[in-house]
Formats: C-alpha cells, sequence, structure tokens
C-alpha cells in the first residue's frame, strides 16, 4: 500500500463471522497499550450518515460534495463517489489523516494485498480464505484448524491474544 505511512493491519472475514464485535473488544486493549488506532470500514451498503431532513444531507443532495460536518466533538467528511465503483484502500489510504496514528486496522477489502488476520467460524460454512490470499498472516477461530505452521492460529473468542499478537508479533516486527 503505497499511501500507508504507519502499519496496516485487516481483518478479513465473511459478513457475519464478528469483525465488528472483535475490533470493539481488541481496540481498547491495543489502546490501553498506548498505540493510536484509526480504523477503516469497508461497506457494501449505500450507507447515510446524516438524515434526510438535516442541513447536511439537504446541501449534499443540492450537489455539493464533499460536506464537511464539524462540531465540537467530531467531524465527518461526506464525499460522493461518482461515478459509482468499488473503493481501493490504497485511495482512501490518501484521505486519511495518519499523522497522529501508530496503526491502522481495516475491516472488509478483504481482496487487497495487505496484511490481515483471517476471522473464521467453521459453523458457517463458508471456505477459509488463507489458502487463495498469501498476505494472511494469522487466522482467528473457535475451533482448532489444521492449518500451515507458518500461519498463527488464534482464538477468535479472546480478544486479549489476538492484541498481544498484534502488538509482539505485528508490531514487534516492524
Amino acid at each position: 500500500m503505497q499511501h500507508a505511512y504507519v502499519p496496516l493491519l485487516g481483518f478479513a472475514a465473511f459478513s457475519g463471522t464478528g469483525k465488528t464485535t472483535l475490533l470493539t473488544q481488541i481496540i481498547p486493549i491495543l489502546k490501553l497499550h498506548g498505540l493510536r488506532i484509526g480504523l477503516i470500514k469497508h461497506s457494501h451498503h449505500n450507507f447515510q450518515i446524516d438524515l434526510p431532513g438535516k442541513d447536511s444531507f439537504r446541501l449534499r443532495e443540492a450537489g455539493a460534495s464533499p460536506v464537511m460536518l464539524v462540531s465540537t466533538h467530531r467531524r465527518a467528511i461526506i464525499t460522493e463517489i461518482t461515478p459509482e465503483q468499488e473503493p481501493r484502500l490504497d485511495d482512501e489510504l490518501k484521505l486519511f489523516d495518519q499523522s497522529e496514528l501508530d496503526l491502522i486496522l481495516v475491516e472488509g477489502f478483504k481482496a487487497e494485498p495487505f496484511s490481515k488476520i483471517e476471522l473464521h467460524r467453521p459453523s458457517l460454512n463458508k471456505p477459509l480464505l488463507y489458502p487463495n490470499d498469501p498476505n494472511i498472516i494469522a487466522i482467528a477461530s473457535d475451533v482448532a484448524l489444521q492449518t500451515p505452521d507458518m500461519l498463527i492460529q488464534l482464538d477468535i473468542n479472546q480478544p486479549e491474544m489476538i492484541a498481544a499478537f498484534i502488538l509482539n508479533q505485528f508490531m514487534g516486527h516492524l
């Protein structure tokens, strides 16, 4: 990733595996260790962060793009993507302020070439991703799997274990 100025680690899995739930458990652990964490999440939905009838929605609907909504608490920049196309992670990284981050976690973008932890639950009857993705550096599952020795296995139900892997192996190797 040409525009990744800090380490980038993805969490790749099929929908329903628990990516967001796990990330909400891991992020506070990493923050307790002093890491400043950014996150980029890919969505397959036509999401709205502003609501019909609100000023920012009306201004965007009138044709303004980007629209920046700012308060004393947070900032959101809403940019229409035209023509509609699948976003590429490296293009999004160009727009992502990395200046005060130590690590960017990425949910989704599983087909892109960057380091990832695969999340897998055999009960969902989905195929493993690692055989077709050489960028998967570990797999977190709720059962022991038969995988190559170089692929580290983690317990998806132990966020502390996954955070320790990120801190000691992933960040430690940089």
